[in-house]
């Protein structure tokens, strides 16, 4: 019997293995800005005080007046269905009111007037203070 001069190498080489890993996570650095989630408006630009940011219901106006609860499209009618699953938690739970700065003043109100109706205690209307730069300071 003739013993073979060859070693068998018992290393594993794992240069694929990490190429693969880092493409990988390049392309999910890239892509998770793209995948949170919410409805796409235009906020008005504000000065605000810094923002404490508790869990709650967040409602948002586009600029052709359709309203969604969270990321769901509803009516007036079932913007209330919705808060009265939440009555319970309407004294500790605020509710976020973003409205695209393109609608109507009335329109706003009266979404907000629903909000009122059902109790819910704190309203915050929701800015974008990174638009504001430094241009009007």
């Amino acid at each position: 019997m003739k013993r073979s001069t060859y070693r068998s190498l018992a290393e594993i080489n794992i240069t694929s293995l990490v190429d693969v890993t880092l493409c990988l996570l390049i392309i999910f650095m890239l892509t998770a800005p793209y995948i949170q989630g919410g409805v796409e408006v235009d906020l008005p630009q504000a000065e605000t005080n810094d923002v404490i940011v508790r869990e709650g219901p967040i409602i948002t106006v586009t600029t052709n007046r359709q309203i969604f609860y969270d990321e769901d499209p509803v009516s007036s009618a079932e913007l209330e269905q919705r808060l009265v699953d939440r009555l319970d938690e309407r004294e500790t739970v605020p509710v976020y009111l973003r409205i695209d700065e393109e609608v109507p003043y009335g329109f706003a109100l009266q979404v907000m007037a629903v909000v009122e109706r059902m109790g819910f205690e704190h309203l915050s209307l929701v800015a974008d203070p990174d638009q504001l730069g430094g241009a009007s300071r």
